[in-house]
């Protein structure tokens, strides 16, 4: 019995004459994130992408679960291929759905006839088949307005198909459909999460992380790298740079007013970064910030901070609670990573008494001991790149 994937991508039949350029883009996706699986045949047609394995051998399982992570896909099932006569379809039905109908007990039918030209309307399709499912098995009850079960009927131009369960997928928009941007990624929880939420919008990704050794470790190194390959089961590849922070750091605590040290510090990586991403192609940054979750996340703070860029800086975190950054850590298993004790660079000289309504011309004058254009070219200069996928 012939089984495919059949993919619903919601969002995007909003697009007007853009959607088909979307729906290429997402079938680019799933081609590049199935690839490896087996011999498939991906193709579109009446909002809706069909999956076919044309391999005995073909990994199906991990193939749905690849699909669950694919942004631009709102939601997807497993389904039974049929012929387009009602013989097919209910004999195959009984067989097909016999493990998801024998363990519930109110079910209904519906059908949607693409093809006009099928003999039996939609209605007549619902009772014909639900009658041979409730001659199958005993237990069950038709309940129109609150089954355990809808069984789908859908026939299509050359074919039908009988589904049951339909999986919620990732949803939002296809990566690459909004351009790309560079996320400034550390070790905590919160910019793993903004990583995701943008790309959920489209974005394809950079990543930018500052390494300050000795002051941290390989450890945590390795640690960023791993949260980025969670991001990336949903947004695809990720190309990281590692830029060396110490001596940056070092002049920052010699030079500057303990209490715009993690000011300054923020700045400077704001700095390399726009430079990092303009170089990368990125036309945004993002970072994890949330409004007031610590003093360098103030309202006055991140102004200081984003007067040193001319690109725009994305903050998706910055109305979210931590509680509700840690709900969307957990559920792209990042939190438990995240929380692992090695430290990043924006722990290292931490002010007892950090500034938390700073001015721009203060931070200025906090900045004048500093020579910022060698150290932002040394850095640059030193960068280090690696490719996560």
């Amino acid at each position: 019995m012939k089984e495919i994937i059949l993919i619903k991508n919601g969002e995007l039949a909003l697009k007007g004459l853009n959607r088909s350029t979307f729906e290429d883009i997402l079938v680019k996706n799933i081609k590049r994130r199935l690839n490896g699986l087996g011999k498939v045949e991906i193709r579109k047609a009446q909002s809706t992408i069909y999956i076919e394995p044309k391999d005995d051998n073909y990994d199906f399982e991990e193939a749905l679960e690849r699909v669950g992570r694919i942004f631009g896909i709102a939601a997807f099932s497993r389904a039974c291929v049929c012929e387009k006569n009602m013989e097919d379809i209910i004999s195959k039905s009984v067989i097909y759905l016999e493990n998801t109908l024998k363990n519930i007990k109110t079910f209904k039918v519906e059908a949607k006839r693409a093809d006009k030209k099928f003999p039996l309307k939609s209605p007549e399709i619902c009772r014909e088949l639900g009658g041979v499912l409730l001659s199958h098995f005993n237990h069950l009850k038709v309940d129109v307005h609150n089954p355990d079960v809808v069984v789908n009927v859908e026939i299509r131009d050359y074919s039908a198909y009988v589904r049951a369960e339909q999986i919620q997928g990732a949803g939002g928009l296809p990566v690459g459909t909004a351009g790309t941007a560079s996320i400034l990624i550390s070790g905590g929880i919160d910019s793993p999460v903004a990583a995701w939420t943008m790309a959920k919008r489209g974005l394809r990704l950079n990543a930018i992380h500052f390494a300050s050794p000795p002051y941290t470790s390989a450890r945590a190194e390795m640690k960023v790298k791993t949260l980025l390959l969670k991001v990336a089961r949903y947004s695809g590849s990720i190309n990281l740079a590692i830029v060396p922070f110490t001596e940056i750091q070092d002049e920052i605590a010699n030079n500057c007013p303990e209490d715009y040290f993690t000011l300054i510090m923020r700045r400077m990586m704001m700095r390399i970064s726009e430079r990092l991403a303009k170089s990368s192609g990125s036309l945004a940054l993002i970072t994890g910030e949330s409004l007031g979750q610590v003093a360098s996340q103030t309202l006055p703070a991140l102004v200081t901070t984003d007067n040193v860029t001319s690109i725009p800086v994305l903050r998706p975190l910055i109305g979210m609670d931590k509680e509700e950054i840690i709900t969307i850590s957990r559920k792209i298993d990042a939190f438990e990573t995240s929380i692992l004790p090695y430290e990043d660079c924006c722990t290292v000289f931490t002010p007892k008494h950090p500034k938390t309504r700073p001015t721009v011309e203060l931070c200025e004058k906090a900045e004048e001991g500093l020579e910022i254009e060698r150290l932002i070219e040394k850095a640059i200069a030193e960068t280090e790149f690696t490719y996560i996928d």
